[in-house]
């Protein structure tokens, strides 16, 4: 348990590193600075997921992208979410895509951002958004975004959508 703390701190550590960088960029690149980082984030899913089990399942798909943040150390708590106005947990919207909304509960990007008092939803948030984009093309060969729906202090909510 010693281990996991001292790599949980050590990551942590980076991801404050992170926010400070990412405060600094987002004012002089503007919105580039999202395009940078979305782009770049897409790119660390893709190679991540090199090898990673292919399927055309969106829950299977989504824990694989679990097991590949585990397996390189990223600790982010997520699962899926199906409010109860909802009747299935993985939804078609109006263009036939599959949605799914995922609870954050445990994100250092957004404790990161709290540490320095900056906004969520900025460019380092866009970089996990590729991160799960870029994954999940590899994972499932379809197009796929991740949203906010909300962005709140204890957790966020995203929806996941993908092509069908």
């Amino acid at each position: 348990m010693d281990e996991i703390l001292k790599k949980r701190r050590t990551l942590q550590e980076t991801m404050n590193f992170m926010a400070a960088l990412s405060a600094g960029i987002e004012p002089i690149l503007g919105r580039g600075a999202n395009s940078m980082t979305m782009s770049a984030g897409r790119s660390l899913g893709r190679e991540f997921s090199q090898g990673a089990k292919q399927t055309d399942d969106l829950l299977e798909a989504v824990a694989e992208v679990r097991d590949i943040l585990v397996q390189n150390h990223c600790l982010w708590g997520f699962e899926p979410f199906k409010p109860a106005s909802q009747e299935e947990l993985i939804t078609t919207n109006e263009q036939g895509q599959h949605q799914v909304q995922l609870v954050f509960r445990d994100c250092m990007i957004r404790q990161a951002l709290f540490r320095f008092g900056h906004p969520q939803e900025g460019s380092l948030c866009n970089m996990m958004y590729g991160f799960f984009a870029g994954a999940l093309e590899s994972i499932m060969g379809k197009k796929a975004t991740l949203e906010i729906k909300h962005a709140g202090e204890n957790a966020c909510l995203k929806v996941l959508t993908v092509d069908a």
